[in-house]
């Protein structure tokens, strides 16, 4: 077993030099199996299951939605609909103090709704809303930290990337852990499951982000400053609101709705959105012949990268259970005081940490597939368990000084902000997410309640 030790803490020393994350956990673990073959002690069997494996990745329809909503998410960015969103919101906010912040993170939601892609949303934000918060007198460290943290919404609010792909391994996870349980019949859980246990939470961290600027806009109104008056008023004003606001609201709902529906699947839902985007794009004008092959091939990268990643995690799985990894994993969870509590605790702060050198790709398809059949099979939620991941890693990304998001923003923000008022400006909405991740714990029903709701 000390070899799947080994193997575990080589492949995180290599990524932490900068080397790709799919090569290194392929390629790391073909060297410990090639090793463990000359040796004896490792079983050929589990790499001539590989083959099979990968057609299983490669023929998987969930994830055929990964590509199309991450073209959905490339093509409304492109169609500047964030642009578009924050200039109107702006003008309907704009004339109270803290204004411009709460338009910013309705935009941040409603770009989370739309894309999916936390570095996307993060980058688009930063580009776009903190030169403009900086010009009329906000702080640097609230206004860095509002784009980080709504940056970071994609993770959680749906159609989420991260869930899609958590919604894939939690199902495999799920059907394990009731075979062990001796449930030879097993329940699924699905994206779909997952989107709908997300709505609730995802509106609750607005709202305490919500909370939290005005509050500083009441205690400490020297950050944020007193608004503007609105160019236009009355009709006019309501006019640009609605034929801006509908058509991207108009185009989650069909997203969203034909899944919590039952009318379509995640992938064809996907489909409806990468088509909506399209005609967005294409209604506004802001979308050339030339502009939807940068797109394509944007995609094309992006999904490359998704599944090379995933073929990479598969090859390292297996080595790591052909040196008996899970058993030893599974072992040490269940020493672990304080029964099912301890073990989450355990496995979320060690997530926490690790979501500081891995992205949540990485973690979803190396480490998910190792823990969550051992916490399921204790009779833990499987959407439950899911949105905690997802909120965790969320926490995770935002937290100085290794947060991605905080990454993405800095290379994005002008050089008067200080990277020190990057990261000081997030530790309160770190606070916020680790709250939401105790009020979850507490209360599963804000998670679980919705999902029984609808599907019974």
């Amino acid at each position: 077993m000390i070899e799947s030790v080994l193997l575990f803490f080589t492949a995180i020393v290599l990524l932490l030099v900068g080397y790709p994350v799919a090569f290194t956990l392929a390629g790391v673990a073909l060297l410990f199996a090639g090793f463990g073959l000359i040796t004896g002690n490792f079983e050929s069997g589990y790499l001539a299951a590989l083959p099979s494996r990968l057609y299983g990745i490669m023929t998987n329809e969930t994830l055929i939605a990964v590509p199309l909503f991450v073209f959905m998410g490339i093509v409304l960015e492109r169609a500047k609909i964030a642009e578009e969103l924050l200039e109107t919101l702006s003008s309907l906010f704009g004339r109270y103090r803290g204004g411009l912040a709460l338009s910013v993170t309705l935009v941040g939601m409603l770009l989370a709704a739309s894309t999916g892609i936390v570095g996307a949303t993060v980058v688009t934000m930063g580009l776009l809303a903190l030169p403009s918060m900086l010009k009329r007198g906000y702080a640097p460290e609230i206004s860095s930290g509002i784009i980080a943290a709504s940056g970071t919404l994609g993770q959680i609010i749906p159609p989420s990337i991260v869930l899609v792909l958590l919604g894939d391994v939690l199902s495999s996870s799920y059907q394990q852990a009731q075979l062990k349980m001796g449930i030879y019949s097993p329940d699924t859980v699905s994206v779909g499951d997952l989107f709908v246990g997300a709505i609730i939470p995802g509106l609750i961290l607005v709202l305490l982000y919500s909370i939290y600027i005005v509050c500083v806009s009441f205690f400490n109104p020297s950050k944020m400053p007193l608004g503007y008056p609105s160019k236009e008023k009355g009709l006019a004003l309501f006019q640009k609101l609605y034929f801006v606001l509908v058509p991207p609201l108009f185009l989650i709902l069909a997203v969203l709705g034909s899944i919590i529906g039952g009318v379509a699947t995640i992938t064809e839902a996907a489909g409806v959105g990468a088509v909506g985007a399209l005609f967005l794009a294409f209604i506004k004008k802001q979308l050339s012949i030339k502009g939807l092959q940068e797109v394509t091939l944007e995609t094309a990268k992006l999904t490359s990268m998704v599944f090379l990643i995933l073929i990479g995690a598969s090859i390292f799985s297996l080595v790591f259970r052909g040196y008996e990894g899970d058993e030893l994993v599974q072992s040490f969870l269940t020493s672990v005081p304080g029964g099912v509590v301890g073990i989450l605790i355990v496995v979320m702060v060690a997530m926490f940490f690790l979501g500081f050198v891995l992205d949540f790709i990485e973690i979803t398809f190396v480490v998910v597939p190792i823990v969550a059949p051992i916490i399921l099979a204790f009779g833990i939620d499987p959407i439950w368990l899911g949105i905690m991941i997802a909120v965790n890693l969320q926490t995770s990304f935002l937290t100085p000084p290794f947060g991605f998001a905080l990454f993405y923003l800095r290379g994005v923000a002008p050089k008067e902000v200080a990277t020190s008022s990057i990261y000081k400006g997030a530790i309160p909405f770190v606070c916020i997410q680790v709250l939401m991740l105790i009020l979850l714990a507490l209360f599963p029903e804000l998670v679980t309640w919705l999902p029984e709701q609808i599907y019974g």
